[in-house]
């Protein structure tokens, strides 16, 4: 990996990130492809800053809490009240997972969420990472606010992210496919899908645009099992979506969360 010592060192926190259970050092050097000694010094650093820490059982290195605190202070402190009230009360009303992705450059992240589900079957995948673009809910939602061109030529600059053998029976599979689920979207206000992503989930989400009506700031999205939410309910569920996708349009300007 070249690049400078800061580059390094948020790569390494980043391969940490996906690894809860920590990660041994000569691990971390090879998914780096820097010397051993140069992350052996990176990671001595970061626990110094207490950003990282070395499990003494096994010797593997782990994120500390202290990137999760900070996260959790810039949201405090960036408005995340005014938009976890508006995602909060969304969850209550459909009874099933309420996600906010923001939109940064050519990334989809989902940054924000709501349970709504109180029992039996939930949906609830981590936070913090980008949507797929090419099979999901929230991706199309995004692709669909693009003319045709745009929208390939961003998904093709994603990149694959999972095996088509891997998605569910549903998802696109190839790009004809694709641009048919976005002028459907054009039609609706809305995106949806159903055992795209993964057998046994169903999502539909809308874009939220900036207050004066011009760019596409983020997408909000609900996510369930299929059993629950099938097509015909969540064409019922589209009012009360697309009514909280204009509230966090009109919050956006309070909120530091929308770049």
């Amino acid at each position: 990996m070249a690049g400078s010592q800061i580059e390094r060192a948020l790569g390494l926190l980043e391969s940490l990130t996906g690894e809860p259970q920590g990660l041994q050092m000569q691990s971390l050097a090879d998914d780096l492809q820097i010397p051993k000694s140069a992350t052996h010094r990176m990671l001595a650093e970061l626990i110094r800053l207490g950003y990282v820490r070395q499990n003494p059982d096994n010797s593997r290195y782990q994120l500390s809490t202290k990137l999760v605190a900070l996260g959790f202070r810039y949201l405090s402190n960036a408005g995340a009240d005014i938009v976890q009230s508006i995602l909060d009360r969304l969850a209550e009303e459909c009874g099933e997972l309420v996600r906010l992705g923001v939109i940064d450059g050519d990334n989809l992240t989902w940054i924000a969420k709501a349970q709504g589900a109180k029992g039996g079957l939930r949906y609830d995948p981590d936070m913090g990472r980008d949507a797929p673009l090419f099979y999901t809910a929230s991706g199309h939602a995004w692709l669909a606010s693009m003319e045709d061109s745009a929208a390939i030529t961003l998904v093709e600059r994603q990149g694959a992210v999972i095996a088509p053998q891997e998605l569910g029976p549903n998802a696109p599979r190839n790009t004809a496919d694709l641009l048919a689920r976005l002028t459907l979207a054009r039609k609706l206000g809305y995106a949806w899908v159903e055992q795209s992503s993964a057998v046994g989930t169903s999502a539909m989400a809308a874009a939220v645009q900036s207050p004066d009506g011009g760019r596409i700031i983020g997408v909000l999205s609900i996510a369930g099992p299929s059993a629950r939410l099938n097509e015909a309910r969540i064409h019922a569920l589209a009012p009360v979506l697309l009514s909280a996708a204009g509230e966090l349009a009109q919050a956006s300007p309070a909120s530091e969360l929308f770049v």
